[in-house]
């Protein structure tokens, strides 16, 4: 069958799916996330490639209702997960334009319109995090990335660049010493494998405890990188969070970044998460002193409620993309006096899809302020389920609630060990997902048992946090009741 359709044939499908989107969309607010436990299956497909084509029609009304009725549903207004949104509608429609025009943003001269659209939507961000920019004149710059790990290896990237100049070009051999950095005990897992693969070794990454909040600790960081000098050590970066995944926690930035500066290191901030904050103007003091970083992560496809894949990287020295990332490549197309410099020079990514249209067209119809609303709206929620928490019989917060993610531990008062209590979470986890409405999780924090959920979706209301509030305590009283507490 050959791939080109007639119009008539293009129009059917396309307005099929939009039906069946809308539909989706429709549905949102009361799906199930899942199927109940005992429909479940994990087996892999078997069929054999096709030899030769079916209906078109036919094939997407059957993938559609398949992924439908039988997928796990993130965009669900009962999904309380990971950092996963309900993309905005318009972020839908632009993906299905970015496929169809297919832009190749590795150059301007491929992309032109495209390319100037991303830099305007990096230099939007940028400017809220506090950074000034003056006419085509940046004092900054960026890329739009896979996400926060190709986000943060480029952060790790661009500061050993800059601390070690022959990195690039002679490898870690031109160090002459160990290079570490420096991130809490609760970052993310991508430092660690961003380290490995720039060949520092995963052991470069030093994991500073935490405090009471959470947060790396200041005097024990300064304490850790003091041992590493003495030892012949080369410290190289400090990576403060903005919006840890296991809890939400935001590290003292302003204390960080004057760290960073005493003893001359790159300060990057991780704010995958949380640093979507800088769109709210009555919460950016959350985000207070993220405009003294080096370079900072931010996900769109996090609370900024975009489709995968959307991060972005964005540093306050503009120079160091090129110096850690360009390459002389004689085949590919130039243009000319121009002040722009093309994507692949500055990224990690050669062939360039444009992730940067979905953020642009959702500001250019909803505005900040939508951003603001979201932000707004979900901190306020977020407090209220705080306080049904601190009324629970069974349940406590095992750490302050910073952003709209939650940490609960039973009330055992010290009864039973940390082994029993985790498996008392679990079977509180199971019993809340059991029949698939919603969804929830486990996870330690600072070597910790708790049960993890958050708000995410726009949809999310205040009635649904309730209902997950009311199975909690149902499920907590039939796994662990007080009585049993009570009596020891």
């Amino acid at each position: 069958m050959p791939f080109e359709f007639d119009s008539a044939t293009r129009r059917a499908l396309g307005y099929k799916l939009i039906d069946r989107i809308d539909d989706y969309y429709a549905s949102l607010p009361e799906r199930a996330v899942q199927l109940p436990a005992d429909e479940r299956t994990f087996s892999a497909l078997t069929d054999g490639i096709p030899e030769s084509g079916d209906d078109a029609a036919q094939v997407l009304d059957e993938v559609c209702r398949e992924l439908i009725d039988k997928g796990f549903h993130v965009p669900a207004a009962n999904y309380f997960g990971l950092m996963n949104p309900t993309p905005t509608y318009m972020a839908v429609l632009a993906e299905m334009l970015v496929s169809a025009l297919n832009p190749q943003l590795a150059t301007l001269a491929r992309s032109q319109l495209a390319s100037k659209i991303e830099n305007e939507t990096v230099r939007w961000i940028g400017e809220r995090v506090g950074w000034a920019s003056s006419g085509t004149t940046n004092a900054f710059g960026g890329t739009f990335t896979s996400g926060g790990n190709e986000a943060n290896f480029t952060a790790l990237a661009l500061a050993l660049a800059h601390a070690f100049p022959d990195y690039v070009n002679e490898g870690v051999v031109a160090i002459g010493a160990r290079p570490v950095f420096y991130s809490s005990g609760e970052s993310h897992h991508s430092l660690d494998k961003s380290a490995g693969l720039l060949g520092i070794g995963r052991r470069a990454g030093r994991r500073i405890r935490v405090n009471s909040r959470v947060q790396l600790d200041p005097e024990r960081l300064e304490e850790q990188i003091e041992e590493d000098v003495e030892a012949g050590l080369k410290p190289f970066c400090i990576v403060a969070t903005a919006g840890t995944t296991n809890s939400g926690a935001i590290d003292d930035i302003p204390a960080l970044a004057g760290i960073a500066r005493s003893h001359g290191v790159w300060l990057h901030v991780d704010g995958a998460y949380g640093a979507a904050a800088i769109f709210s103007d009555q919460h950016r003091e959350l985000l207070r002193g993220i405009e003294l970083a080096d370079s900072v992560t931010i996900d769109p496809h996090k609370w900024l409620a975009m489709p995968f894949a959307a991060g972005v990287i964005l540093t306050s020295h503009p120079e160091m993309l090129e110096q850690a990332f360009a390459v002389p490549t004689p085949y590919m197309p130039k243009v000319a006096d121009t002040a722009s410099i093309d994507n692949f020079q500055i990224s990690t990514q050669w062939s360039r899809r444009m992730n940067s249209l979905k953020f642009y067209l959702t500001l250019r119809v909803h505005g900040r302020g939508a951003y603001e609303e979201l932000i707004d709206g979900q901190m306020a929620l977020a407090e209220q389920v705080a306080q049904g928490i601190s009324a629970s019989q069974h349940f406590e917060l095992a750490s302050p609630q910073t952003l709209p993610i939650f940490n609960l531990r039973l009330k055992t008062e010290d009864r039973i060990g940390e082994s029993e209590l985790a498996r008392l979470h679990g079977e509180i986890v199971n019993e809340i997902t059991r029949d698939g409405k919603r969804w929830i999780s486990l996870t330690t924090v600072d070597g910790r048992s708790v049960i993890r959920f958050m708000i995410i979706s726009y949809l999310t209301a205040e009635r649904h946090c309730q209902e997950l509030l009311t199975a909690l305590e149902a499920a907590a009283e039939q796994s662990f009741p007080r009585s049993t507490a009570a009596r020891g």
